[in-house]
């Protein structure tokens, strides 16, 4: 990692997710706290260093983009308030814009299932996501006792809740799609 490659992913990355990444001054304090670090193969600190040398491929082949849960530990204890999370969200964006085999593929199917799910109801509809994620994946009967118990105590609706403004968010979305072209 010590050679300087390309400067245009950590443009393209701060301008994409709005994040200072070129404050970064390498304190780990955002590695320190993240709770899933333990099982990323680059940690957050250094997934901004990769972003300053220029190292564009290794970030959007590695598994660490798609394990952030996006708790955002990190931008509250980074000093400059940078949120990696926002940054790994424009490289997953940039990995599947780019027709890119992500490195945890039901991860990336799940990401698009809820961004699906989002887009056409204005919010998750969870159990929807939820059938359209196993149908993806094709792992129908996993989940299903679990499934059952969470349906029989209310935590899924059978159906969409329809909510104000959904017109907008599918205009969002459009506009989005375009901009990643």
């Amino acid at each position: 990692m010590g050679e300087i490659r390309d400067p245009q992913p950590l443009r393209w990355v701060g301008e994409y997710s709005g994040q200072p990444v070129e404050r970064c001054f390498q304190c780990h304090k955002c590695s320190g706290g993240c709770p899933v670090a333990g099982t990323m193969d680059i940690l957050p600190h250094q997934i901004i260093r990769c972003l300053h040398l220029g190292l564009e491929e290794e970030l959007l082949g590695s598994r660490a983009i798609w394990l952030c849960t996006s708790c955002r530990t990190c931008k509250a204890r980074c000093p400059n308030g940078i949120d990696i999370a926002a940054v790994n969200d424009a490289l997953r964006a940039r990995v599947l814009a780019r027709g890119l085999r992500p490195a945890l593929p039901a991860v990336a199917d799940f990401h698009r299932q809820f961004l699906a799910s989002v887009e056409k109801n204005g919010r998750v509809h969870e159990l929807g996501m939820m059938v359209a994620y196993k149908l993806k994946i094709r792992n129908y009967l996993q989940d299903v006792p679990l499934g059952i118990k969470m349906l029989a105590r209310g935590k899924f609706r059978l159906l969409p809740e329809r909510i104000r403004g959904q017109k907008e968010i599918r205009t969002l979305f459009t506009k989005a799609r375009g901009e990643q072209r």
